[in-house]
């Protein structure tokens, strides 16, 4: 009996203890884009160098923060504000998804047209609608769900597209579109960001007249890490590095180029970005430790056979 009891005792009171985190895993996602890809990736890089093991998941944005809210995804790498203000508005004031450090400074995120056609009078989202016809009146997006900005636009009849139609594809699906368009000199519109290699590729001009959609400045944006609820104080190490892990837009570029152009996988691409800037590693990772107590940063330089320094 007394033995019983006690196991019962056991029971009651391990019940009523908060459930451990699982730090091991790190479950990230990513929208599909190739600069999410990048940083997602590059995380990833250096959690797995830390000791422990990641996955990540394609998903929309909107299933991304629903994922959040349930606990069945932990850090996303991508929330560009203000552009991205219409989903996580639902989820800010609840706390079930805390945005925790800006990771990016000097974004932009708006609608683009090649040069040739700004030089022939389109500067701002009013023009567009006076050239319907050259433009078919189609607007490029990417990924579905990704484009609500875009579909907003158009519903609201807003500069008078209210016939226009968004064609909402993929991101390389619409830079494939975009490029053929400009190889016969045709109109096209396009949803436009940096960082990305697009603004090296094509000559390109962004739209002015977008602030109250996009932002002030093109869309000027910054971009944030978020996680979900509570989860720096549950793996606080992890929590730690996504404090200190921050980009610059021409790394983000770089990076990016060797995705798009190159054909490298995004962990590819970020184990050479990575490589090519090895200082941004005594940053990221000061006082930080593997799962096994010691210097993440020489467990992860040795992990990527980059050279400790002396």
């Amino acid at each position: 009996m007394k033995s019983l009891l006690s196991t019962t005792c056991a029971l009651l009171f391990s019940a009523a203890l908060p459930a451990q985190a699982d730090c091991n895993l790190v479950r990230l996602a990513e929208p599909g884009w190739t600069d999410l890809a990048l940083t997602s990736a590059i995380t990833q890089v250096l959690i797995e160098g830390m000791g422990h093991k990641t996955e990540s998941k394609i998903l929309g944005i909107p299933v991304i923060y629903e994922s959040m809210k349930r606990k069945d995804l932990d850090v996303f790498m991508g929330y560009w504000d203000p552009a991205m203000e219409t989903y996580f508005n639902a989820y800010r004031d609840s706390g079930e998804i805390e945005t925790i450090h800006t990771n990016l400074e000097g974004a932009k995120f708006t609608w683009a047209v090649p040069s040739y056609v700004y030089d022939a009078g389109v500067h701002s989202f009013a023009d567009l609608a006076k050239h319907a016809d050259e433009f078919d009146e189609k607007v490029y997006g990417i990924e579905p769900g990704s484009n609500d900005i875009m579909l907003d636009i158009v519903a609201k009849n807003e500069f008078g597209l209210g016939d226009w139609k968004v064609v909402e594809s993929s991101e390389q699906g619409m830079l494939s579109q975009v490029a053929r368009e400009i190889k016969r000199k045709k109109w096209i519109a396009f949803l436009g960001w940096a960082p990305h290699p697009m603004n090296t590729a094509f000559d390109l001009k962004y739209l002015e007249g977008g602030d109250a959609y996009y932002g002030p400045n093109f869309g000027g944006a910054t971009v944030h890490t978020q996680v979900r609820k509570g989860y720096q104080k549950e793996c606080p190490q992890i929590g730690k590095l996504l404090d200190q892990l921050t980009f610059t837009v021409s790394m983000e570029s770089e990076g990016m180029g060797y995705i798009l152009d190159d054909k490298m996988s995004a962990m590819d691409a970020a184990r050479k970005v990575i490589a090519n800037h090895p200082d941004m590693l005594d940053t990221w990772l000061e006082g930080i430790s593997t799962t096994d107590g010691s210097s993440a940063l020489a467990a992860v330089n040795k992990d990527l056979g980059l050279a400790p320094k002396p």
